[in-house]
């Protein structure tokens, strides 16, 4: 049984992966690398994760449920409210943009190394559309927001983000327009 507040090996792994894969690139994340990384044997990582899709099942439920768990916190603040779940989404895209976070390389890494991973991340993503129309004042708006910001987590993932930091602001007031979220809680 894990300590509280201590992490178990596996999830010293999978954040030892997640770390891995932002530092080296998606290329270079082997089981090698990941074990020494989180420092555990080769036979510890492997008895935690017996195959690197194994471990690529792990980032990829790692990034979702910590996207989940953000948006579920954020979705709380404007609890009810029409258009509370798509402006939580554009006030989490805002946080990530203001604390200057890095993209989630580690989950590309498994997506490019087995595009089957992409199941969990469609079903999270037609989940959250689900989500985002019926709580919409306006589908259309909504779903032209969620759009825009799936393209905007996208821009850095696949090294072609070219907007400037003006831009990115520009677009962002933009989303908060659209999705008439002036009114709920802002970050």
């Amino acid at each position: 049984m894990t300590k509280v507040g201590r992490p178990s090996s596996r999830d010293k792994i999978v954040a030892a992966a997640v770390d891995l894969a932002k530092e080296v690139g998606p290329g270079h994340v082997s089981l090698d690398a990941v074990a020494h990384r989180a420092g555990v044997s080769k036979g510890g990582l492997l008895y935690n994760f017996p195959s690197k899709k194994k471990l690529l099942e792990a980032i990829v439920s790692y990034h979702l449920e910590k996207f989940e768990s953000a948006l579920a916190e954020r979705t709380e603040v404007d609890r009810g409210k029409p258009d509370s779940v798509i402006a939580a989404c554009v006030a989490l895209y805002e946080m990530d943009c203001k604390k200057g976070l890095p993209p989630a390389s580690g989950f590309l890494a498994a997506l490019v190394e087995n595009p089957d991973l992409l199941l969990p991340v469609r079903e999270v993503s037609r989940r959250l559309i689900d989500n985002i129309r019926s709580n919409a004042s306006d589908q259309s708006a909504a779903l032209v927001a969620f759009m825009a910001l799936e393209g905007l987590r996208c821009l850095p993932l696949l090294d072609i983000d070219v907007l400037t930091q003006e831009e990115r602001h520009l677009v962002i007031e933009k989303l908060h327009d659209i999705v008439k979220c002036k009114g709920l809680a802002r970050p």
